[in-house]
């Protein structure tokens, strides 16, 4: 063997793994993003609102915005439309005039508006790394194994999916193909009476405190009607008997912003702000829902808000960007609005989303090069619409 070979055989192959991480590679079947191809603009450069706006002006009605509530105000500005993440695809459905639809915010967001869009539109995630680690908790392999470990129990012809709409299209694509439906965190309720008027046993994905708390505030079950499914342990972690009894099977999976709060973040705020209102989010964990004065989805906070007196006392359990907006819009109606935590909770994957990011988007498709598009594969999509449909004709 020569010197060359040996060093050949020595050499250390990159796994597919190591080059996702090193942003060198994409995994298509995952949250997890790759890197921005081309050069960004540095975050110092004090042109980057003007570029930005000067490109959007030159698209013109060829590029619709969608901007997350969750997003940076540096990015909101330019936003056509804001709201949640089902809003928005359904904001991009209603433009169809628009060659590219921006959307800054997440991963999984940007592949319903693709499945809900026509197929000449383009959707265009200005970085592919803006992800969701709640997402990323539920592949489609863990749940179709999970779908065996139902049908050896003897119990899957009973059981209907129900998936949050933060999943991928993979997801809703097995929820669609089971007879199942996706819900918001608006109409969870809805869903879930749907759900056991089809069947009589929920699987609910991936976030298993929106699942529970929906499942016994809502509709009055019992914790003890809940069981946790673990994926990452053998059928789950669970007995079959576990899973006959069970009337929701949650999935192991949760939002790391609203799972933060804790029981003692709310304890600490009412001492500390006496008659303040605590309202959350129902992706919070039980005991901070239960201990709440109000729960809704990011559409109810903000309602919620703006009808609140002047005068009034809020701690708002979700996302600090949005609550920082809040807090600076209704200052003048002097309505106190603090974060529920004491610590920094912003969507750091969402918070990938940045200026410098837009300004490159902008400027790229602007120069007509096709950037970040986000396709769905077809009979993903037919199954993942399914399911969205079933959604929409939730009465």
């Amino acid at each position: 063997m020569t010197t060359a070979q040996a060093r050949q055989d020595l050499a250390v192959q990159p796994t597919p793994l190591a080059l996702l991480l090193l942003g060198r590679e994409a995994d298509t079947r995952s949250e997890r993003g790759v890197e921005c191809p081309g050069d960004l603009p540095s975050p110092s450069d004090p042109d980057l609102v003007e570029r930005a706006r000067a490109a959007k002006e030159k698209l013109g009605e060829k590029v619709f915005i969608l901007g997350h509530h969750y997003q940076r105000d540096e990015v909101i500005q330019f936003a056509d439309v804001t709201g949640d993440s089902f809003k928005l695809a359904k904001d991009a459905a209603a433009r169809p005039e628009a060659e590219y639809i921006v959307f800054c915010g997440v991963h999984f967001m940007a592949e319903s508006a693709d499945i809900l869009t026509a197929d000449d539109q383009k959707v265009v995630l200005p970085d592919l790394a803006a992800g969701c680690s709640m997402a990323d908790m539920a592949t489609a392999e863990q749940v179709a194994e999970c779908w065996d470990v139902l049908t050896e129990a003897g119990i899957a012809e009973r059981v209907v999916p129900v998936s949050y709409m933060n999943s991928s299209a993979d997801i809703k694509a097995f929820t669609g193909k089971h007879g199942g439906t996706i819900c918001t965190s608006s109409n969870a309720e809805r869903a879930l009476d749907w759900a056991f008027e089809q069947g009589d046993k929920v699987l609910f994905l991936p976030d298993q405190h929106l699942g529970r708390n929906t499942a016994v505030r809502d509709l009055g079950l019992s914790l003890e009607d809940c069981v946790l499914y673990n994926p990452h342990k053998p059928n789950g972690g669970l007995t079959a008997e576990e899973l006959r009894n069970a009337k929701m099977i949650l999935w192991r999976g949760h939002c790391s912003v609203h799972g933060r709060f804790s029981l003692d973040s709310v304890n600490e705020v009412r001492e500390r702000i006496p008659g303040v209102n605590v309202l959350v989010h129902p992706e919070c964990k039980h005991e901070v829902v239960s201990a709440a004065d109000y729960v809704g989805s990011t559409e109810y906070i903000i309602k919620m808000l703006q009808e609140a007196p002047a005068g009034s006392k809020w701690a708002i359990g979700t996302e600090l960007n949005l609550v920082q907006r809040l807090a600076n819009r209704f200052a003048a109606d002097d309505k106190e609005i603090v974060f529920l935590d004491r610590t920094v909770c912003f969507c750091s994957t969402m918070n990938r989303i940045d200026l410098p990011h837009l300004v490159w988007t902008l400027e790229s498709l602007a120069e007509g090069k096709d950037i970040n598009r986000i396709q769905v594969e077809k009979e993903t999509a037919d199954f993942a619409q399914l399911a969205l449909e079933r959604m929409l004709a939730l009465p």
